[in-house]
């Protein structure tokens, strides 16, 4: 299995509990947040829907440089919209990955801010990161959810909430 095709099937099978966790945010707390040097729901559910999409700009790219683009990733209002961009940037990198060279994961990929580099490494870690990301930040979420006393999905089976 080429490392494409092996992040293909990570990225899709981690988008089921992706999308229910998504889809159990509720509309009214978008702007809540636990604690202040927290995200809100709305920014940490944002950044979530957005990673799937990150395999495509790894390998369309050299890098992303902060002081010469504003990342800003497309802001949702409720359950249903976080759900569409998250469906539409997984496409996106699903779509990427089926088509991607194997050389093309080994090109290096930049993370800086002018002349400041954060980090430097082969596109297949910016996409080996993103696919983490998106299992770290959906169990921050369940945490966030937890607080809020919302019914957290399962990931790997069933949580808490769904057992019997």
């Amino acid at each position: 299995m080429t490392r494409s095709a092996f992040f293909h099937d990570q990225l899709k099978e981690e988008a089921i509990a992706t999308r229910k966790m998504l889809a159990a945010v509720p509309n009214d707390k978008f702007d809540w947040k636990p604690h202040p040097k927290s995200m809100s729901i709305r920014q940490l559910a944002t950044h979530i829907a957005d990673l799937p999409a990150w395999p495509e700009f790894a390998v369309n790219n050299n890098g992303l440089d902060f002081a010469a683009m504003e990342y800003t990733p497309k802001e949702a209002n409720d359950s249903a919209e976080l759900v569409k961009v998250f469906d539409d940037n997984l496409k996106t990198g699903l779509d990427v990955l089926q088509n991607t060279k194997e050389e093309t994961l080994d090109e290096l990929w930049t993370l800086r801010e002018g002349e400041k580099i954060y980090s430097e490494e082969p596109k297949a870690d910016v996409i080996r990161m993103a696919i983490s990301q998106i299992i770290h930040h959906r169990a921050q979420l369940g945490v966030f959810l937890r607080l809020l006393d919302v019914p957290v999905p399962g990931s790997y089976g069933p949580s808490a909430d769904e057992s019997f």
